[in-house]
């Protein structure tokens, strides 16, 4: 039985572009190989170039559109529309739950080659909730955590560590000075880890995990972190591997996900079709994944790392001068052999 699915395509600003783009070939490359899978794309704007036409940096159409697919792959946003967009989707599809894998590839020139972590990062709470005020001199933003809120997260990562074959889950915090909000989650984390048997649980401070990440990454399995204690401590992780360019991440909720890059939205390389879509590429084979097609991401995570050990084909931030297209077309080639 053949089974459509609909993936939205949301490019947004800069290089988002030029990685959906490259996306868009890998896609097309499996919905012709795959007898039993269709893929129908919505395509969709959000960012700079809808503002300039209706005012609207997320407008209405994006919104309904999103709703009715299965899975949407995002590009990049850049300033003044990245709050109001990534908001508007993460918090307005409840997409709670953050996932980054950190993993070093063969042919990558990386300072931990051996990387292989994953950053569960919180995503609608926290201090980029966006909740706060000025009065007078003073100026406060506020870290806003709820119950559920804690609850979804912590059962979310040891679920995803059960399912993937992960052995252990470290909780980050900053308990001793963040009394309301990190004493409570840590609590919380701790009544619920004895539910997952086989899972080892333990906790580490935020900025010693950091250190961790960067001197011994292989300590640390599956990492639980706040908004934006999560953020960074991707992209610290992604400098460990190479560089954003080799992060991906997938947005998940209880009935959709959104599926991008790490990086950003980078406008002097836009529409020059230089960058690297490593990152977009690894973000969809995650999306084959949430799909319930694992066979279609095993062969993509093997066409992208076969391409990378070859090193025939290779974007200007690895020492290369290969387009993004070209990069793109090799995976997919890769993936038919493969």
């Amino acid at each position: 039985m053949n089974s459509k699915k609909i993936i939205g395509i949301i490019p947004g600003d800069g290089i988002g572009r030029d990685v959906t783009r490259a996306a868009r070939i890998v896609l097309d490359a499996v919905d012709a190989s795959c007898d039993d899978l269709s893929l129908e794309y919505r395509d969709m704007e959000v960012g700079e170039r809808p503002f300039e036409r209706c005012g609207s940096a997320f407008p209405d159409e994006t919104r309904e559109g999103i709703a009715g697919c299965d899975a949407v792959l995002f590009g990049a946003i850049g300033s003044p529309h990245d709050f109001v967009v990534l908001s508007g989707i993460r918090y307005g599809f409840h997409l709670y739950a953050n996932v980054r894998p950190v993993k070093a590839l063969k042919g990558v020139p990386a300072l931990q080659p051996d990387a292989d972590l994953v950053v569960i990062r919180e995503n609608t709470e926290g201090l980029y909730r966006g909740v706060g005020y000025d009065d007078g001199d003073r100026h406060v933003n506020l870290r806003i955590f709820t119950d559920e809120g804690m609850e979804r997260v912590i059962r979310f990562a040891f679920r995803w560590a059960a399912d993937n074959g992960r052995r252990k889950v470290t909780f980050t915090h900053k308990e001793s000075i963040l009394r309301h909000t990190d004493a409570r989650m840590k609590d919380l984390f701790y009544d619920i880890a004895p539910e997952y048997a086989g899972i080892e649980a333990e906790d580490m401070e935020i900025d010693a995990c950091a250190m961790r990440v960067v001197m011994k990454p292989r300590t640390l399995d599956v990492i639980i972190a706040e908004n934006a204690n999560g953020d960074i401590l991707s992209d610290v992780g992604g400098g460990i591997i190479g560089g954003l360019g080799f992060t991906p991440s997938a947005n998940i909720g209880n009935d959709l996900a959104m599926f991008e890059p790490v990086h950003g939205s980078a406008p002097k390389y836009a529409d020059k079709d230089v960058v690297n879509p490593t990152a977009t590429l690894m973000a969809v084979r995650m999306m084959f994944d949430y799909l319930g097609r694992p066979d279609i991401a095993a062969r993509l995570q093997a066409g992208i790392e076969s391409v990378l050990e070859a090193g025939k084909i290779r974007t200007y931030d690895i020492g290369g001068d290969s387009s993004t297209s070209a990069f793109a077309h090799a995976v997919a080639e890769a993936m038919q052999r493969g």
